[in-house]
């Protein structure tokens, strides 16, 4: 199994439009962050975590040509906005493709792309065949894949995270209930969001997640999410020896 990270920035992407900002302006590619999500693949089958609004883009730039599952964390516009672009996999690839996700987050994306799932023969181009599982919290096999749900507070929300195997992958994340606490202690590899220096409602910043790290002991620590405030090589270099910041086309070998 391995985790590429398709975009690893916050929901307007950085450089930020409009923004003068060092980072902004950087010439570093680490430092150039399309919104965030990762591709999991294993042994050919491949499943994403969130439809980003740079779906498309990300999609050309790794040569992903298959798309066999969506786990969807939450129905904001940065983790969805993408889902048109699952069409192309549908005629390419002559598949429905499952996406999964809460009952929240699901209804929001039926009400939010109402032209996919009403029913109506569409007029002009085609929509995406998608059938859409809500989750109630157990483990589910994905090609091949063991995965499992996490319940995490986002804001006034209770979003998904997924374990996956031994790894999880956690975004938009503001709090830990308990089980949430249980079910990710002691992984290989745990991405967790840190959005920026400065404490924030509805995300950690990044002593919040650090702190969790140190309290779940993931043998590597992956932190994504990443608004301007991150220059890449300035904050790696006060991390604690597991942590690392992703950057855009990082690979994580399972």
């Amino acid at each position: 199994m391995r985790i590429l990270f398709l975009g690893t920035g916050t929901s307007t992407g950085i450089p930020t439009l409009c923004c003068p900002c060092a980072v902004c302006q950087s010439n570093d590619p680490r430092n150039k962050r399309l919104r965030a999500s990762v591709l999991v693949q294993n042994n050919g089958f491949n499943f994403l975590i969130d439809t980003s609004t740079d779906l498309r883009q990300q999609c050309l730039r790794h040569n992903i040509t298959r798309i066999d599952g969506v786990l969807y964390t939450h129905h904001h516009a940065d983790h969805v906005h993408g889902i048109d672009e699952l069409r192309c996999f549908n005629f390419f690839n002559k598949n429905v493709i499952p996406c999964y996700g809460n009952e929240l987050t699901l209804a929001a994306i039926k009400k939010n792309f109402s032209y996919i799932f009403d029913g109506e023969k569409p007029q002009g181009g085609g929509v995406p065949q998608l059938d859409m599982i809500t989750l109630n919290g157990d483990s589910f096999a994905l090609g091949g894949v063991r995965v499992q749900p996490v319940d995490i507070i986002h804001g006034n929300m209770i979003i998904l995270g997924y374990k996956i195997n031994n790894a999880a992958y956690v975004t938009d994340c503001s709090g830990l209930p308990d089980k949430a606490r249980e079910i990710l202690s002691g992984l290989d590899v745990l991405v967790l969001n840190a959005l920026g220096f400065e404490p924030h409602p509805t995300h950690f910043c990044l002593d919040q997640a650090l702190e969790a790290i140190a309290e779940l002991r993931p043998k590597r620590a992956i932190l994504t999410h990443i608004n301007h405030k991150f220059d890449h090589e300035t904050v790696s270099r006060d991390l604690p020896d597991n942590v690392e910041l992703a950057y855009d086309g990082l690979t994580v070998n399972l």
